[in-house]
């Protein structure tokens, strides 16, 4: 059987490529190469059942590879060995009988062909897959470098920022968001697996690992106050630690000021016990986020005898102010918002003129104060 291994590796080709669709047309895999194939299996195979000792697996291993590489689903592969082995072991049958071998001995080598199969389809098929898992490693370090690339703006021009999309599996407009989220340890991600669950709902991302943060792009499909909420819900199911989402947007030669926005959201103060926090896109957040150092400076010379209140007190008057700012400046509306007497509302307000220098009949006034407060509920 060792010296007929060429022609019954040929042999063994043409069955392959009548049973099994991937080898069928030669597209994905040549023909010459399956029977190279054949040949050297069978001939490893029959020299090590002539001899005592282990098995040389190393054809088998380099099938698993080349077949990974060229993309052959693995069931296709198993199914090749499945019939090769049939193949062999019926043509070994033959032979068997035909120079009138004891059925002993037939029953004996049909043994060591099975015990071969096995060795050989296992070897096989943990090549496939450490060289599947090396491709889509290297897969995901190239997408990884694509958003870097992103994030840092190396990528401007119109085409490759087309190119960058196809690549990282996103659609080529908005709306996008960009998601921050820290990481609760060294190595430990703070959005664990979280691609995986934003497609099973129909969200496609495409994530980063940076020193300090886990990033993602996320593609919002649908309306974006809905698909926003969607992406809110998921991330607040999995998240570990504190999550910034920035505003949506709609080119991907914005995500590198969204990154910053995403940033800002989750470095700032948190709202409530959610650890997902969303960027508020108004004006006045904008600009209180603009230059942090700067902003610091304005709220400390705007509400510097506030701060100095007992927490409970300042509490209280910078809740009514922001009340009476969201009403339209009605203390009667205030009070019914804030249930308190208007007069009540009143008498806060005045404190807080009185404690700011600042009146609120002055519409210069108004918006420092509104500045301030901005800056003392968006920087930490």
């Amino acid at each position: 059987m060792l010296a007929r291994a060429p022609r019954l590796g040929t042999k063994m080709a043409d069955l392959l490529c009548r049973e099994i669709d991937a080898y069928r047309d030669g597209n994905i895999v040549a023909k010459d190469h399956v029977i190279e194939s054949c040949v050297a299996n069978l001939t490893f195979i029959f020299d090590s059942l002539n001899r005592e000792g282990d098995a040389d697996v190393a054809p088998a291993e380099r099938t698993g590879t080349e077949r990974a590489v060229a993309g052959v689903p693995l069931p296709a592969v198993m199914t090749a060995y499945r019939i090769g082995f049939r193949f062999m072991w019926e043509q070994t049958l033959a032979t068997a009988r035909a120079a009138a071998i004891p059925t002993d001995s037939i029953l004996d080598a049909t043994a060591r062909v099975f015990l071969a199969q096995e060795i050989f389809t296992q070897a096989m098929s943990n090549a496939y897959r450490q060289q599947l898992t090396a491709q889509i490693l290297e897969r995901e370090e190239e997408r990884s470098a694509l958003v870097e690339a992103l994030l840092s703006r190396r990528i401007t021009d119109g085409q490759s920022l087309w190119e960058a999309a196809d690549l990282l599996r996103l659609p080529t407009s908005g709306p996008y968001a960009v998601v921050a989220a820290e990481l609760p340890a060294i190595g430990k991600l703070g959005l664990p697996a979280i691609e995986n669950k934003l497609s099973a709902r129909d969200i496609r991302s495409a994530w980063r690992l940076l020193p300090d943060l886990q990033v993602g792009i996320v593609h919002l499909s649908g309306p974006a106050p809905e698909a926003l909420g969607t992406l809110v819900e998921v991330l607040g199911h999995a998240a570990t630690a504190r999550v910034g989402i920035s505003p949506p947007f709609q080119e991907l030669a914005e995500t590198s000021d969204a990154l910053r926005l995403a940033r800002l959201a989750v470095t700032g103060k948190a709202a409530g016990d959610s650890l997902i926090t969303v960027f508020d896109d108004s004006p006045l957040a904008v600009a209180a986020v603009s230059a942090p150092e700067v902003m610091a400076r304005i709220k400390s010379l705007v509400l510097q005898r506030l701060d100095e209140l007992p927490d409970e007190e300042r509490t209280i008057l910078l809740g009514t102010f922001r009340a009476w700012v969201e009403v339209g400046g009605s203390a009667n509306e205030t009070a019914a918002k804030i249930y308190c007497h208007p007069n009540t509302v009143r008498h806060r307000l005045h404190r807080i003129e009185e404690l700011t220098d600042r009146s609120l009949s002055r519409p210069r006034d108004i918006a420092e104060l509104c500045l301030a407060l901005e800056v003392d509920a968006r920087l930490p």
